[in-house]
C-alpha cells in the first residue's frame, strides 16, 4: 500500500505537472540511475488513455506524456521532468511548496481517490483535476487551499466523486479569491444531496466570473435563488437543472456566455426570457437546448434575441417554441459562427443563408423541417467559412448542388434527407473534408465515382442505405486516411478491389447486404487496425483467407449469409479482442480447430447452417463471457472426450440438426446454468440413470432424437417454459411423475409423433398455452380447460383430416422454435 501511494504521489509530480514543468537538455547525464528506474516503473504501472480519446477531447493537442521516457536518454531530458541543475535530483510533489498551478486533466488515475495531502499545497492558485478518473470522497483538506483562484473538478464519468455539504460549504467559505468554479457533468454525488441555501457562501464569492454546476446532484435541483447576486459572473453554465428560472437571473448583466441546456424540467416563461435577452447585451454564447418549458415560449421577429450583436454561438435545439419553426429574424445575427437548431419544423427561412460567418450549422433531426433547393444551394455559395454542416433528417428532396467548393468544410451530414440525383465526384474533391454522411437516401442513385484526385484527409465515409450501385472502383484505395467506411445495404456488385488494402488506417469496414461476389482479397490482411469487418449478406465465394492473425484489434467479424467454402480459418483463434463472431449460413466444412483458443472476450458466436463436421472441441464451450452458442444445422458427430469445465456464463446452447449419436453427451453435464438447450434432430438417447442437473433450464428441444422414455432429469427442473420431445420413440402411458410436476411456468408442451397410449392424465400446468399430442394413441377425456380441450380434440381431427388453415395460422404464432437464420431476402428489408 505504501509503495502504491509512493508511486501515485511521485507520478503526480513527475509526469503531469505539464503546465509548470519544462524539460531541460544537458550534454552529460545528470539524472540519478535510481530515480530514472523509479520513473520507468511509474510509466509501466500507469494506464494512459488512448490517442483517440485524447484527440476527441483535446482536438488532437494531447499525446502520451511518457513517450520520450526510455533508458537511451537522460531522464532529465524526458518530457515533463525537471531536474536540479546542481545535483540532478528530480523534485518530489509535496516538497513543491511554491507550486501555484497543478493541472492533471485528462489522465487516468484508475479510480484512485484524491490524496488528502493535496491540502499541503497551500500556495496553489489553480487546480484542475477534470476528467482525471478520480473516485471517492473529495477530501476536506482541499478546503485548506485558500489561495485558489480556479478549481475545476468537472467531467467525472461513471463512478464520480462524493461531495458532502460540510466540505462544500467550507470550500466556498475559504476560497474567497475564487474566480472559476467547475463541478460539472458526472455523478458528483453523496448519500445526502448537497443543498445550496440562499445564505450559502457561494453568493459571497464576489470575484467569481465563471460558474459551472452541470448535471450535479443538488437538492433541490432547481437553480438556486440569489444567483443574481453574483454580479461579476461572465460565464454561467447550469445544465441539467429543473424548476423555475429565478427572476433575478436577468441581473447578471455582465454575462458573456449562458448555458441552461438539458433542463428537462426547467420552467422558462416568456417574460423572464425576454428580460434576460434585453439585459444580456454582451452575450456571445447562448445555449438553451432541450428545455422542456411547461409554457411554450415565442420568439417574435422583434425579439431582443436579434439585438444580441455580439452573439457568436446560439443553440435552441429541441425546445417547445411556439411556433416550432425557425424564427424569422435569424438572418440578422450576422456575427453568428455556431448555430444549432435541431428538432425544428416548418420551412427553413431563406435569410439563414445571410449568416456568412457561420463555421458550424446543425439543423439535424428536423423531421418536419423543409429545405428548398434554392436555399440549399445558397448555403454552399455564402457559407465560405463553414466547417460543419449537419442537415440529417431534414427534407431536402433535391440533388446535391454541383457548385460545392467550400475549401473549409470538414464535416458534412446529409443523411436521410431524401436526396435525389447521383453521387458526384465534387464531394470527394473538398480538400479539408473529414466526414461525409449520405446514408438513408435510397433515391440517391448512380455508381461510386472514380475519383482521380481524392481527398486524403477523409476519415469517415457513410453512404449506407442508398441506391448507389455498380462496382467499387479501384480508386477507393486512394482514401488512405479513412478510418470508417460504411457501404451497408446499397446495390454494389462485383469483387472487392485489391486496393482496399491501401486503407491502412481503417477501423470499421462494413460492406454488408450488397451483391459483392468473388473472393475476399488477401490484401485485407494489411488492415491491422480493423475493429469491425462486416461482409455479411453478400455472394462471396471461395475459401476465407487465413489472414486474421494480422488483425489483432478486430472485435467484430460478420461473414454470415455468403457462399464461403473450405475450413474454419485457424487464425481466428488468435484474435484476443474478438467479441462478435458470426459465420453462419455458408458452406464451411471440415472440423473446427482443436488448438488452444485465445478468444477470451467473445460474447456472441454463430456458426450455424454450415457443413462443419468432426468433434466439437472443448474450448468452444469454455469461452468465459459467452452467453449463447449456435452450432445447429452442421454435421458434427461428437463432442470432445474431456469433461467441459463449469461455465456459469453459457445460458443457451444450440446443437440441433447435427449427426450426434449415442447417449446424451456426458461432457455437457457441467453446464449447469443452461437455460436453453437445443439438441433436436440428432441420434441421441438419454439413459435413466444419467446424472444431469440443469436446474435453471427453461427451454428444452429434444425432438426427432432416439428417446424411448421421458427424460428423468426433468424431475429436478422447476422453471421449464418450453418442452419439445416430439417425434421420438416414447411409448406407453405418460408417467405419473411427469403429469404430476407442478410446472407453473410451462407454456408450451409438444409430445406429438410418439407412441403414447392410455388416458390423457390431469396436468398441473396452469399457464399452459399450447399442447400438441397429435399422432399418438391417447384416449381423450373431455374435462380440461378450454385451451386444453382445443389442443387434444384437434389432435383427433388432424389425425384423420388435413390440418385446417386457420388452426395452422393460429398456433404457428404460439409455437416457439429454436433460433433460426432468417431468409436472405428478409434480411434485405430496410430498417
Amino acid at each position: 500500500m505504501a509503495m502504491s501511494l509512493f508511486f501515485f504521489y511521485s507520478f503526480l509530480c513527475f509526469v503531469f505537472l505539464i503546465s509548470e514543468c519544462f524539460s531541460s537538455s544537458f550534454d552529460h547525464h545528470l539524472c540519478s540511475p535510481t530515480e530514472a528506474s523509479s520513473l520507468l516503473q511509474f510509466k509501466q504501472s500507469f494506464q494512459n488513455m488512448s490517442e483517440e480519446y485524447f484527440s476527441f477531447l483535446c482536438d488532437g493537442a494531447s499525446f502520451p506524456k511518457t513517450e520520450s521516457w526510455n533508458e537511451s536518454r537522460d531522464c532529465c531530458t524526458w518530457y515533463g521532468v525537471t531536474c536540479d541543475l546542481l545535483n540532478g535530483h528530480v523534485i518530489s510533489l509535496f516538497q513543491l511548496h511554491h507550486l501555484q498551478t497543478l493541472n492533471l486533466a485528462y489522465n487516468d488515475f484508475n479510480h484512485s481517490s484524491i490524496p488528502h495531502n493535496i491540502g499541503r499545497l497551500t500556495n496553489l492558485r489553480h487546480l484542475n483535476l477534470s476528467d482525471a478518473w478520480f473516485q471517492g470522497k473529495i477530501p476536506t483538506e482541499i478546503s485548506y487551499l485558500s489561495n485558489l483562484v480556479s478549481l475545476d473538478l468537472s467531467y467525472f464519468y461513471v463512478y464520480g466523486l462524493e461531495l458532502d455539504e460540510r466540505t462544500f460549504e467550507i470550500m466556498l467559505h475559504n476560497f474567497t479569491n475564487l474566480e472559476l468554479l467547475a463541478l460539472s457533468l458526472g455523478d458528483i454525488s453523496s448519500p445526502i444531496p448537497v443543498s445550496i441555501h440562499p445564505n450559502s457562501s457561494l453568493f459571497q464569492l464576489h470575484h467569481l466570473h465563471t460558474l459551472n454546476l452541470v448535471n450535479n446532484h443538488f437538492y433541490p435541483s432547481s437553480i438556486p435563488h440569489n444567483i443574481g447576486r453574483l454580479r461579476k459572473l461572465r460565464h454561467l453554465k447550469l445544465s441539467g437543472f429543473d424548476g423555475k428560472i429565478p427572476t433575478d437571473i436577468p441581473y447578471l448583466s455582465n454575462l458573456v456566455s449562458l448555458d441552461l441546456s438539458n433542463g428537462y424540467g426547467l420552467g422558462l416563461d416568456e417574460r423572464t426570457f425576454e428580460t434576460m435577452l434585453h439585459n444580456f447585451t454582451n452575450l456571445e454564447l447562448l445555449s438553451l437546448g432541450d428545455i422542456l418549458s411547461a409554457i411554450p415560449v415565442s420568439i417574435h421577429p422583434n425579439s431582443s434575441l436579434f439585438q444580441l450583436h455580439h452573439l457568436h454561438t446560439l443553440s435552441l435545439d429541441y425546445n417547445y417554441l411556439n411556433p416550432s419553426s425557425i424564427p424569422n429574424g435569424i438572418g440578422r445575427l450576422r456575427n453568428l459562427r455556431h448555430l444549432k437548431l435541431s428538432g425544428f419544423g416548418g420551412k427553413i427561412p431563406t435569410e439563414i443563408s445571410y449568416l456568412s460567418n457561420l463555421v458550424s450549422l446543425d439543423l439535424s433531426y428536423g423531421y418536419a423541417l423543409q429545405l428548398d433547393e434554392r436555399t440549399f444551394e445558397a448555403m454552399f455559395q455564402n457559407f465560405t467559412n463553414l466547417e460543419i454542416l449537419s442537415l440529417s433528417s431534414v427534407s431536402i428532396s433535391s440533388p446535391i448542388p454541383v457548385n460545392i467548393s467550400s475549401s473549409s468544410l470538414r464535416y458534412l451530414d446529409l443523411g436521410y434527407t431524401n436526396l435525389l440525383g447521383v453521387l458526384t465526384e465534387s464531394l470527394f474533391l473538398l480538400s479539408n473534408l473529414e466526414t461525409l454522411k449520405l446514408s438513408g437516401n435510397d433515391l440517391l442513385k448512380g455508381v461510386f465515382p472514380k475519383v482521380h484526385r481524392s481527398n486524403t484527409l477523409l476519415l469517415e465515409l457513410d453512404i449506407s442505405y442508398t441506391g448507389i450501385s455498380g462496382e467499387l472502383p479501384h480508386s477507393i484505395g486512394t482514401f488512405s486516411s479513412l478510418k470508417y467506411l460504411n457501404l451497408q445495404q446499397c446495390q454494389f456488385s462485383g469483387s472487392i478491389p485489391d486496393s482496399i488494402g491501401n486503407l491502412t488506417q481503417i477501423r470499421v469496414l462494413d460492406l454488408s447486404n450488397n451483391h459483392f461476389t468473388g473472393n475476399i482479397p488477401s490484401t485485407i490482411s494489411i488492415l491491422k487496425h480493423l475493429t469491425l469487418l462486416d461482409l455479411s449478406l453478400n455472394s462471396f465465394l471461395g475459401e476465407i483467407p487465413d489472414v486474421f492473425s494480422n488483425l489483432q484489434e478486430l472485435r467484430t467479424l460478420h461473414l454470415y449469409h455468403n457462399s464461403f467454402i473450405g475450413s474454419f480459418p485457424a487464425s481466428i483463434l488468435s484474435l484476443t479482442h474478438l467479441i462478435f463472431l458470426d459465420m453462419s449460413t455458408n458452406s464451411l466444412s471440415g472440423p473446427l480447430p482443436s488448438n488452444q483458443s485465445m478468444l477470451q472476450k467473445l460474447t456472441y458466436v454463430d456458426l450455424s447452417y454450415n457443413s462443419l463436421n468432426g468433434t466439437i472441441p472443448s474450448w468452444v464451450f469454455s469461452l468465459p463471457l459467452l452467453p449463447s452458442l449456435s452450432l445447429q444445422h452442421n454435421r458434427f458427430r461428437g463432442l470432445a472426450d474431456e469433461l467441459i469445465k463449469t461455465n456459469p456464463t453459457l445460458k443457451e446452447l444450440h446443437l440441433s440438426n447435427n449427426q450426434l449419436s449415442g447417449s446424451f453427451p456426458q461432457s455437457l453435464v457441467n453446464l449447469t446454468n443452461l437455460e436453453t438447450l437445443g439438441i433436436s434432430s440428432n441420434n441421441i438417447t438419454i439413459d435413466e440413470g444419467m446424472n444431469i442437473t440443469f436446474l435453471s433450464l427453461s427451454s428444452l428441444f429434444l425432438s426427432s432424437c432416439e428417446l424411448k422414455d421421458f427424460p428423468h432429469f426433468l424431475r429436478n427442473v422447476k422453471t421449464l417454459v418450453v418442452l419439445d420431445i416430439s417425434n421420438n420413440k416414447i411409448c406407453g402411458q405418460i408417467p405419473n411423475w411427469f403429469s404430476g410436476m407442478w410446472w407453473d411456468s410451462l407454456q408450451f408442451l409438444n409430445l406429438s409423433h410418439n407412441s403414447l397410449t392410455g388416458h390423457l392424465p390431469q396436468f398441473h400446468y396452469h399457464n399452459l398455452q399450447y399442447l400438441d399430442l397429435k399422432f399418438n394413441s391417447l384416449q381423450v377425456v373431455i374435462g380440461y380447460s378450454c385451451g386444453l380441450v382445443v389442443g387434444t380434440v384437434m389432435w383427433s381431427l388432424m389425425f384423420k383430416y388435413r390440418k385446417p388453415k386457420w388452426f395452422v395460422e393460429f398456433f404457428d404464432g404460439l409455437m416457439p422454435h429454436e433460433r433460426r437464420r432468417p431468409k436472405k431476402r428478409a434480411q434485405r428489408r430496410r430498417t
